[in-house]
């Protein structure tokens, strides 16, 4: 007989949507939106229906796998962990614990996807990874600026006058936003999309206003200038709870705006318009991803966090520079399931740069990779580095549910449960404040596991086991013990299904920032120089224009539609291919039509594709989405650079120059 449950989206998303699941014979058999959810209300995407599918395909990973002469064979888990652990407890002895890469990302929102930390730690401390590929620039950018990264809570948009929404199409990534935008547009608010590209979001706008990718900081600049002539800036606030604004004065005083319209592409009449608009507060901008996917990215989302800053419109209702929401995830308590007090020795590769710094490093070298939640040879840029990098290693081992591209390379490849075949809490620390709980629904098929009993296996072979004698609900209590004395128990939220968490509606409101000096800071005090700078991107006509000359078309390689960047694409039916998405510009310089077989490249690889002419997109702009397996043409990182960010922690994803041709289809 079939039983409805309530569950969780595991998914790394903005909505973290509320879940119904029916189970019929010890199956999951259809994934529903559950309408008592406070923010999701019943509504979910294609990618959390996929959820479904995607646990019960055929292609999933059953039992543990070793290569043996090129091929896969069918070994037992008693086999794999033992082989396994030899391995670590060698390498450990010989090279040291940081010979050992723990390469990850963040493929699960589950408290519980943690352990990992907790095994690497207890035994001693590996070569970890820092950064973001996401969003990493745009954090470190608002840490520097506000002491952290934290945005309005959804509620509080119908407070704004205005919304600005800055290289985001949320119709696409935020669903939930999505519907809130239509409804206050309905109330009187007006909306503004700034991209590249004209999305579905961009078609509920009051105005649309197209921009040359990679130069955003420069028109937030451009509004800052007009925004002073005008003198439509906050001077009470800048005065009060601000330093470093002198610094910005002078920076924006050693630009001229004709100079901001030439390279941004925007003229001159909207910049003025925009200013006009952030003067008349309370304005939300909502901050994309993508423009901070830069080398001068964290540069980038300074400049946007400073032209918020200078019109007023930080800490009071309807405003603020929403860009991530980590005051949500700040509420757990990490440590109590990583303890990395306990680790001994530590080394950082950064996630955008891991594959140069596996095939460089020295004492010790990097001897054997473990890989979790992630798909470095899909999502890791510069794909044909990264792959050269772990066929390097002399021991790969992948935790997964099915055989991505990084699985093709491992020496053992584990099957990892789904969630829904064993109990977490799920939260995004990107938009609402609402934790949701996931239950045990099912057994996992096959021989597949939970993470958490693979690592206390592996632990229990390594001397430390004792560490991971816990039960699930042990170990997410550990994770919950400073909300439990605010009332937020792991009893209320399963009995609740979700839980609100505590956080500031309204962040900044008190005017006390994080920085160390407790204002805003335009100047940061947290790091030497810390003025905001107008800096180019790496690859630009303007920094490089003979590398422009040779690659003549900006390539942008956005989220997907219907994958979690490369989790659904196998799902697929009819299967995907490599669609690539052009402007007018660039179809008309290249003689091109829909449909065209195309050849992409520059100097680091190259993709084969489909033509689709955009209706409206930036000139000289091409799209390819990015996360798509080899088996289905390859993925767009073929072709990206894994240069990092100018503040360390961010990708340069999208700092990328191409050129194009038709070719014969093979």
């Amino acid at each position: 007989m079939a039983q409805i449950y309530h569950s969780a989206c595991p998914l790394n998303c903005w909505d973290s949507c509320g879940f119904l699941v029916t189970v019929e014979d010890g199956k999951v058999t259809k994934v529903e939106g559950n309408p008592d959810h406070p923010i999701t209300q019943g509504k979910i995407c294609g990618r959390g229906r996929m959820l479904e599918n995607r646990a019960n395909s055929a292609d999933r990973l059953l039992y543990p796998l070793k290569k043996i002469d090129g091929n896969f064979q069918q070994i037992s888990w008693e086999q794999a962990l033992d082989e396994i652990a030899e391995k670590l407890a060698y390498y450990k002895e010989s090279f040291g614990t940081t010979s050992v890469l723990h390469s990850h990302d963040y493929a699960n929102s589950g408290l519980l996807s943690n352990l990992d930390s907790r095994f690497f730690h207890l035994y001693g401390g590996v070569t970890e990874l820092t950064g973001s590929i996401c969003w990493g620039a745009g954090i470190e950018a608002q840490n520097w600026d506000f002491g952290d990264s934290h945005s309005h809570a959804p509620e509080d948009l119908s407070n704004s006058k205005h919304i600005v929404i800055w290289g985001r199409n949320i119709a696409r990534t935020n669903m939930h936003l999505f519907q809130s935008l239509q409804s206050v547009k309905k109330q009187g608010a007006k909306i503004y999309v700034i991209d590249p590209i004209f999305n579905a979001t961009a078609k509920i706008a009051n105005e649309y206003i197209s921009i040359k990718p990679g130069f955003d900081g420069f028109l937030a600049a451009g509004i800052m200038k007009e925004l002073l002539r005008m003198e439509g800036h906050d001077e009470k606030f800048l005065a009060a709870h601000t330093v470093g604004f002198e610094d910005v004065k002078t920076l924006l005083d050693s630009v001229s705006l004709d100079y901001i319209s030439e390279v941004t592409e925007v003229p001159i009449a909207l910049i003025t318009q925009l200013a006009e608009v952030y003067a008349d507060r309370p304005v939300s901008t909502i901050i994309g991803l993508g423009m901070q996917r830069y080398e001068n990215g964290g540069n980038t989302i300074r400049l946007i966090d400073a032209l918020v800053a200078v019109s007023g419109n930080i800490g009071i209702p309807g405003g603020g520079a929403n860009y991530a929401n980590k005051q949500v995830g700040q509420n757990f308590d990490y440590q109590n399931l990583t303890i990395p007090e306990r680790k001994s020795s530590a080394r950082t590769f950064t996630m955008m740069r891991q594959a140069e710094e596996i095939l460089t490093a020295m004492d010790p070298p990097i001897k054997m990779g473990i890989v979790t939640c992630g798909n470095p040879l899909t999502q890791v840029p510069d794909t044909n580095r990264v792959r050269q990098a772990f066929e390097s290693l002399e021991t790969l081992v992948v935790i997964d549910q099915f055989r991505t591209d990084t699985a093709e390379l491992a020496d053992y490849v584990l099957p990892a449960a789904t969630a829904f075949e064993a109990e977490d809490v799920f939260f995004s620390s990107m938009y609402h404040q609402y934790v949701n709980h996931g239950p045990k629904l099912v057994e996992p098929p096959g021989e597949a596991k939970p993470d958490a009993w693979i690592w206390a296996e592996l632990a229990t072979r390594l001397g430390f086991g004792l560490e991971f004698d816990f039960t699930r609900e042990e170990f997410l209590k550990m994770g919950l013990v400073s909300m439990s004395k605010k009332g937020v128990t792991l009893e209320k939220i399963r009995a609740d299904k979700f839980a609100e968490l505590p956080i500031e509606e309204v962040p900044w409101a008190n005017r006390k920032f994080k920085t160390p000096s407790g204002k805003y800071e335009f100047t940061s005090s947290a790091v030497p120089d810390g003025r905001i700078k107008l800096s180019l991107p790496a690859e630009t006509k303007w920094a490089k224009p003979e590398l422009a000359g040779k690659y003549p078309y900006s390539l942008l390689t956005i989220h997907p539609l219907r994958s979690n960047h490369s989790q659904h694409f196998q799902l697929f039916q009819p299967e995907p291919y490599v669609k690539v998405e052009i402007a007018k510009s660039v179809a008309a310089e290249k003689g091109l039509k829909d449909q065209d077989y195309v050849r992409v490249w520059n100097d680091r690889g190259e993709i084969h594709g489909t033509v689709s002419i955009l209706k409206t997109a930036h000139p000289g702009t091409i799209n390819i989405d990015e996360g798509l397996s080899a088996r289905f043409g390859g993925t767009a990182n073929q072709l990206t650079s894994s240069r990092v960010s100018d503040n360390g922690l961010g990708s340069s994803l999208y700092d990328c120059l191409v050129t194009i041709e038709k070719v014969e289809k093979e």
